[in-house]
This record gives structure tokens, sequence and C-alpha cells, in this order.
């Protein structure tokens, strides 16, 4: 049986799905592993006894804790650009472009957007405890989580004259305006750090991102928020990781499909051509009784005339339906298009 085509679509198909699904399935398995440190991270309030137990911890270190304080600053904080009584021990400000950008695939205007400005500010900072305990944070930036709030967002749009709109539609690009944002870390809020919770030589309490590769957490919400972000990110990735999966199968089972197909084609072909040489074995056509010479003659002659066209061996014994030639043998039509089955 001749080699089985796939077509450029399904091998697309079939490897982009199962692409999706290994990147979807590590990305949950990440998003679990996450998970199962968080459930597993010890809760420590932030108060005199915390010293009292990291100097029992060996080496002074908890690799994974969960601590809840207030934001202060280590000396002057951070004064907001637009709201001169916000302050705060973070800051980022952020300019951003909107343009329509015309699709000509799908005929209609999408949004485009890029960061013209951005600049984050940072002051040292400490998560306070009931009784005055503070904990210092380090690295702050390199935190996952929402560990800021917008203090300031406003839209500046921007006007067209006549001789713009014309160069918009020519161009394929609307300039919508640029948004200006503004968010902090304020001073006074709540803080939910989970991290590396060590005591240093001159015993003050840090927190910084742990050193075994768990991921660094600082969030304005509480811990049980957290968790619930961190499960919802979880079951986003296997419902992906799944649904890419159940797609790669669905492909398969239709190559399987078309694939016994055609096997069951190359079957019936099989069987009726073991029919038709049983059938040809059974009625031999008969011949009229010439001897000799001439008969040797007669008989190359026939071979020559009634010979296939097509490997000029055996002789023609079928007949196409679709023009009613007779002009090949049985072996030649069935390499041949598929077609109706001959007349014997």
């Amino acid at each position: 049986m001749e080699e089985f085509p796939v077509k450029v679509s399904e091998a697309v198909c079939l490897g982009a799905s199962l692409a999706l699904s290994g990147i979807c399935y590590c990305l949950y398995k990440k998003s679990r592993t996450t998970l199962d440190k968080l459930e597993d991270a010890p809760h420590f309030t932030i108060d005199g006894k915390l010293k009292d137990i990291l100097k029992v911890t060996p080496g002074a270190c908890l690799q994974y804790a969960v601590i809840e304080g207030a934001v202060q600053p280590v000396g002057e904080p951070l004064t907001s650009s637009f709201q001169k009584e916000i302050f705060g021990v973070l800051q980022k400000v952020l300019l951003r472009e909107h343009r329509l950008v015309w699709n000509s695939l799908s005929r209609t205007w999408t949004d485009s957007e890029r960061v013209l400005h951005q600049r984050v500010t940072a002051v040292p900072f400490v998560v306070v405890g009931s009784d005055d305990t503070a904990i210092r944070v380090l690295c702050p930036l390199q935190a996952s989580g929402v560990h800021m709030e917008t203090t300031h967002e406003k839209f500046h749009q921007v006007n067209y004259g006549f001789s713009d709109i014309i160069g918009q539609y020519l161009s394929g690009e609307k300039l919508k305006g640029q948004l200006e944002t503004e968010e902090m870390l304020k001073v006074g809020a709540t803080l939910t750090g989970v991290g590396e919770l060590i005591l240093d030589t001159d015993g003050t309490l840090n927190l910084r991102p742990p050193s075994n590769g768990s991921e660094y957490f600082l969030s304005i919400t509480d811990f049980d928020t957290l968790l619930g972000e961190q499960e919802s990110t979880a079951g986003w990735w296997k419902g992906l990781a799944i649904a890419s999966a159940v797609a790669g199968a669905g492909v398969l089972l239709w190559l399987g499909r078309r694939y016994y197909n055609k096997l069951k084609v190359h079957w019936q072909r099989e069987k009726e051509r073991r029919e038709f040489d049983r059938l040809r074995a059974e009625n031999p056509r008969p011949r009229a009784p010439v001897a000799g010479h001439e008969a040797i003659e007669n008989e190359e002659e026939e071979h020559l005339v009634n010979a296939c066209v097509i490997c000029l061996t055996q002789p023609r014994n079928c007949i196409l339906l679709e023009c009613g030639h007779v002009c090949c043998c049985y072996s030649c039509y069935q390499a041949l298009p598929p077609a109706p089955l001959p007349y014997l």
C-alpha cells in the first residue's frame, strides 16, 4: 500500500495542540508547586517573639514564611507627583500611547498600545507589627502580586483637524491619546509578604526573595485572597492544558479514521483482485486451434496487439467504465486513480 499522506494543516494543528498542551502543563505544574508551598508556609505574627524563634532556627533563617504588617518608610517617604497629600515607599509612573491600527485581514480598527515613559522609584521600608517590631523588606521590585494601588489615572485625548483625519486614513493609524497613570505602595497600607525571613547579625529582621527558588510575594490583599488568586491561575493553566490535549487527541482520531478508511479501500481492492484472478482462471479465453509455426506467430502477434499499454506484459482485461476503453490489465488499473470497478 502507498504511503499515508498527512496534510500540512493536520500536521500544524497536531503539532500546535501538543506543544500548547505541553507548555500549559508545565505552567500548571509550576503554579501548583507555588500553591502547595503557599499552603504549607508557616504564618508568623510580627512581634518580639519572632526574633526568639529565629535565634533557635538553624541558620537564623526561615526559607518560606508569611508575615503581615503596616508599611512604614525608613527615612523620608515618596510624595505623589499628582496628589501631594499621598505618601508612599514605591512609586511607578507610566505613560502609554494608544493608537487604532487598520487590520486589512479583519477589515477593522484594532487597538494598539506602547509605553512611552516609565519611571519606578523606591525607598527603603519596613513592615511593622502590633508592638512596633519591624521587618525590613528587601528587593520589593522582584516580588509578584499586587503590591501597589492606582493613585492617579488620566487620559489625554488628541484633537484632530481635517488634514489629520485624511492622513490617518491614508496611513492606517489613528492616534487616540495618551494614558498617564501613577501607582504607589502607600505608607500605612497593610502588606502581606511571603518569602525568606532571616535574622541579620546586627539583630534586624529581613524579608527577602527565597534562596531556594520559590516565588516571592508582596500583596496589599490578605493571604486568603492571594491564595485564591494562585488557585485560579493554576486552574486556568490546567483547563488550557486539558483543552489543548483534547484538541490534539481529536486530530489524532481524525487521522486514524482517515487511515482506517484508506486501509478499507486497500483491502477491498485486494479482495476484488483475488476474485478477478479466480474468475479468469476458471473461465480461460477459448482459442482457435492453430498448429506449427503459424500458431507461434499468431500468439506473438496477439500478445503485441492485446498487451497492456502501461506494463506491456499482461493482456488487456479491463474495461474503463468512464470512457469504454480496453487498454490495460487489472494490476495496472489498480495503480490508476480510484474509479468504478471494471466489467470482466
